[in-house]
């Protein structure tokens, strides 16, 4: 059986109140579970967690289960390729020294089945963003994250949950006017030569052919719970929970 690439972004764990933010945890399990045996490589484009800071010796409790489900296919040899988000940036060696899931800061680029992929979480790509531009620069500057780290972690974890939820809000109601900026840099790159550009963190699943190539926005687990599949000839844009009862 060939095996395929999955895609996913923006499931924000830890958005909500912990009761109702386990339904989200146990369908992303769930999910896991039954890619397990199809998958060879899972890509998680940003924003996995709607807050994510870590410690020397701390790193939040309540993503225990899915931490764990990850090790576990990392044990059965999946490649996770982790790409950081405008909220999970607070990541300092623990993924990759307990987990062996390298953390990228950065957009990648990526061959799957001789296809060219360009890969970003998108904050950054859209028009109308100059202040998170400005902003990012701030929370991910070493020294700020330094002098962070020497605030209490119950205190420091529940700063940034609450300055995650602020910014989600905000991205989530800004208006980012008629032209498209994550779209115009998808078409770039394309002409670059890159047969897809995938993007997460509009919120707004979609997959448009542009040209000879294809933009991927991966959506969002808060609302539809959306993800994609790369079989070598085709990409699909799915519903989790579709999926799930196929």
């Amino acid at each position: 059986m060939q095996k395929k690439v999955y895609f996913i972004s923006d499931v924000h764990l830890g958005l909500t109140d912990r009761a109702h933010d386990r339904k989200k945890e146990d369908l992303l399990l769930a999910f896991l579970r039954k890619i397990e045996g199809s998958c060879a490589t899972l890509v998680i484009n940003g924003d996995l967690f709607d807050y994510w800071f870590e410690y020397k010796f701390v790193v939040p409790k309540y993503f225990y289960a899915l931490l764990t489900a990850l090790r576990r296919m990392r044990e059965k040899g999946i490649e996770i390729i982790y790409i950081m988000g405008n909220h999970d940036f607070g990541h300092r060696n623990f993924f990759e020294s307990e987990l062996d899931i390298k953390v990228n800061e950065n957009d990648i680029t990526q061959e799957f089945f001789g296809k060219k992929f360009y890969i970003s979480h998108g904050d950054g790509k859209s028009n109308k963003d100059y202040g998170y531009k400005i902003l990012k620069k701030i929370l991910r500057n070493k020294l700020s994250l330094f002098l962070f780290r020497w605030i209490h972690p119950d205190l420091g974890i529940r700063m940034a949950s609450k300055s995650s939820k602020t910014s989600r809000d905000y991205t989530g109601k800004k208006d980012w006017g008629e032209r498209d900026g994550m779209r115009e840099f998808a078409k770039n790159k394309i002409k670059e030569g890159f047969d897809y550009v995938v993007m997460g963190h509009r919120h707004k699943a979609e997959l448009t052919q542009i040209d000879k190539g294809y933009y991927l926005d991966l959506g969002d687990w808060v609302g539809k719970e959306t993800f994609a599949v790369f079989d070598g000839d085709d990409m699909k844009l799915k519903f989790v929970r579709d999926y799930l009862e196929e």
